[in-house]
């Protein structure tokens, strides 16, 4: 078993993959990847409501992001199908192309559509920037997993995270900016450059390994394997149903807590600096340097440890939010609340995420890791989303967020079990143990 999985690497060793080829790939593939969030995200949002659409309608926007949870129909074909003439640069080079260019067409459609006078329009443009987007994370995280070694799997999803959430404000920021200056339409063009990074760093990096080799044309019985063979790949392993019960049920508390820090903020009387200051500024920071020693402690304390680590923590998260609502309003109390928060689900983004990335068989990449990424978030945005104001209205802030902290008690004792009983390292893919020649 590689250390990716077992740890006791050196400080030094676990700090040095930062400053690693691969790592830092993933570090501008992660900006590309969180830019086309963001355009359909906040900014959308803003723009609209600059338009004055009735806010019904602003907030029914957000199902754009349902595509993102069904990007695992057609991953498929990011595996095995060989794009023509372009297909000549690598699977993965290829298509990351391809997505990059798609993502920036979808971007440009965005902005030459007006709200005020074409919603219906607007709403398919939107929907349309979110299936190239999907299209592109399938490229992205498929070709990050590929390109990074075992042992760079936890500094290179917290590299990718780093530059998810640097692309995603940043573009946000900047469409923000421009929008007062040059209007919606000259931001959105401008915010589409975004797309490049991923694309000049899978130019200069190069292809990947290949562990199977996509064909062009395929009959029936091929296409069918293309789409069976990820899962039955999968469900073949000792544990799966068990980790594919891990997956669906981690992080239910965290997602149902998450959606209601605004709502308590504002119901306690802080004002909007006080949010800006507390939620957003020291919020950012310690989600950053989360992020930072997640990907240490991953290579330090190994793959299991650091993950149970990371879970308990983000279970603690919750509960000083129960504390903070029982305390009342009070700067210092929502500083620490919202500071250990954000620090905690860096540590687990990592951890979880370089996890899940293991998980994955080299030959399946881009199929399985798009099930597993919509997996994790499929039950929080659709069951927790549509119960969390009920349950505040119910039981109150404190029970509330008690209840957040009692649900994510079960994904911390299932991956202990799991841990002991050996399935974590029988159910990991070849990503965490195939030993290969890359950066």
């Amino acid at each position: 078993m590689t250390d990716a999985i077992q740890g006791n690497r050196s400080w030094l060793d676990a700090v040095r993959p930062y400053a690693q080829k691969g790592p830092l790939a993933a570090f501008f593939l992660g900006v590309s990847s969180g830019f086309p969030y963001a355009m359909i995200g906040a900014t959308l949002t803003t723009r609209l409501a600059q338009d004055g659409i009735d806010k019904k309608a602003v907030t029914a926007f957000t199902l754009a992001f349902l595509v993102y949870n069904l990007k695992w129909l057609w991953a498929w074909v990011v595996d095995g199908v060989r794009l023509p003439v372009i297909g000549r640069l690598g699977q993965r080079v290829s298509w990351l192309l391809v997505a990059g260019i798609l993502v920036m067409a979808a971007v440009v459609n965005l902005a030459f559509v007006d709200p005020s006078t074409g919603l219906i329009q607007t709403a398919y443009a939107a929907i349309l920037v979110g299936a190239a987007g999907a299209t592109f994370d399938i490229v992205i995280d498929a070709y990050r997993i590929e390109t990074l070694k075992p042992e760079q799997l936890g500094v290179g999803s917290g590299m990718s995270q780093y530059g998810w959430r640097i692309g995603s404000v940043a573009a946000g920021a900047l469409a923000l900016v421009l929008a007062s200056r040059i209007g919606w339409q000259g931001a959105y063009l401008a915010c589409a450059v975004f797309a490049l990074p991923a694309m000049l760093t899978g130019l200069l990096l190069g292809e990947p390994e290949r562990y199977r080799d996509p064909v062009e044309r395929r009959g029936t019985a091929e296409v069918w394997q293309s789409i069976a063979g990820p899962l039955v790949e999968f469900f073949r392993r000792r544990g799966a149903f068990l980790v594919l019960l891990f997956i669906l049920l981690h992080k239910i508390g965290d997602t149902l807590a998450n959606l209601t820090f605004r709502l308590l903020f504002d119901d306690m009387g802080y004002s909007n600096d006080e949010i800006a200051i507390y939620d957003v500024g020291i919020g950012f920071w310690a989600y950053l340097i989360g992020i930072f020693i997640g990907g240490v402690l991953y290579a330090r304390m190994g793959m299991k440890r650091s993950v149970l680590l990371s879970l308990i923590l983000m279970c603690v998260s919750n509960f000083s939010f129960a504390a903070l609502a029982a305390l009342g309003k009070s700067n210092w109390g929502m500083a620490g609340a919202i500071g250990f928060e954000n620090f905690a689900s860096g540590i687990g983004g990592v951890t979880v995420v370089a996890y899940f990335s293991a998980l994955c068989d080299l030959r399946f990449t881009a199929a399985q890791y798009a099930l597993i990424s919509a997996a994790a978030s499929i039950v929080g945005r659709f069951l927790t989303g549509t119960t969390a104001g009920g349950l505040i209205e119910r039981f109150g802030y404190v029970d509330f967020y008690l209840l957040t902290t009692a649900l994510a008690v079960p994904g911390i004792i299932l991956f202990w079990l799991m841990m002991r009983a050996g399935l974590i390292d029988a159910s990991v893919g070849t990503a965490a143990t195939e030993v290969r020649d890359t950066p």
